[in-house]
């Protein structure tokens, strides 16, 4: 996509961001017509964002697992990125009105250990020995409201494929086995979900070597420090009134965040 449209929707995106507008398919003559094109916009949009929100300290990779891909109609993995002011620690308070509308995604989190090369085998977990940190994660998305009867694929990819923040837990050295790792979301103390590493395109890692084939193809690297929120292992959660969510992986600890109106 030309830079000067590319440019334009990603100002575009803002300002809609800005106005509390509800997510819409981007339409001519904005619209990406390819992936490729709303990685474009997507590029351009978060150039804008890192004015306020500092440099990017990683990245989301969403849609991985078969309930988030049935529940967004879209059968592929898609990646943003993660602006340093939009990474939290556990325990931290978000604010309903902060979000077009906040959901909630119940991940695995990994740590870079040393740059990953992209190559042309995405689903494998060769990434293994470039991960020297793992951690329950919690995703912070702003839908907008969207539609996912409708949702196109290259209109939420540009708009940073909905990434507005993670919290993260304490990252562990040593892990279990991730592929059998339970994950369990609960509410206030009562149980609201639950998932497997496996739901995670068969294991997490395969998450992250997916991501450094994306990257690669971008002339990009994922590098040394830098954080990948791996997938969801259940559905979106959407919260409406405040209520306290914890998110607890078997062996690994959890992670929890204080949702406020």
């Amino acid at each position: 996509m030309e830079d000067i449209a590319a440019e334009r929707t990603a100002e575009w995106l803002l300002a809609e961001h800005r106005a509390r507008h509800r997510f819409t398919t981007l339409g001519p003559p904005a619209a990406p017509v390819t992936i490729a094109d709303a990685y474009d916009v997507q590029e351009k949009y978060v150039a804008l964002l890192r004015r306020g929100n500092g440099e990017p300290v990683g990245y989301k990779v969403g849609l991985t697992s078969a309930a988030m891909q049935a529940f967004c109609r879209i059968d592929h993995p898609i990646a943003g990125v993660v602006l340093a002011s939009r990474l939290h620690r556990s325990g931290a308070r978000v604010l309903l009105r902060d979000f077009g509308r906040l959901g909630l995604e119940f991940e695995i989190a990994v740590r870079i250990k040393s740059d990953i090369p992209g190559t042309d085998k995405a689903f494998t977990a060769e990434a293994a020995p470039h991960i020297d940190g793992v951690c329950a994660a919690i995703e912070l998305v702003d839908d907008r409201s969207a539609d996912y009867a409708s949702i196109d694929v290259r209109s939420l990819v540009a708009d940073n494929s909905w990434n507005a923040g993670i919290v993260l837990s304490e990252f562990k050295p040593v892990w279990p086995d991730l592929e059998a790792v339970l994950g369990r979301a609960t509410k206030n103390g009562d149980l609201i979900g639950e998932g497997y590493g496996r739901d995670i395109l068969g294991h997490p890692f395969n998450s992250v070597a997916w991501l450094a084939t994306q990257l690669a193809s971008r002339g990009t690297t994922l590098r040394a420090g830098q954080i990948v929120m791996t997938g969801s292992v259940m559905k979106t959660i959407f919260p409406e009134h405040d209520a306290h969510y914890r998110f607890t992986l078997e062996g690994l600890g959890f992670v929890e965040v204080q949702v406020v109106s």
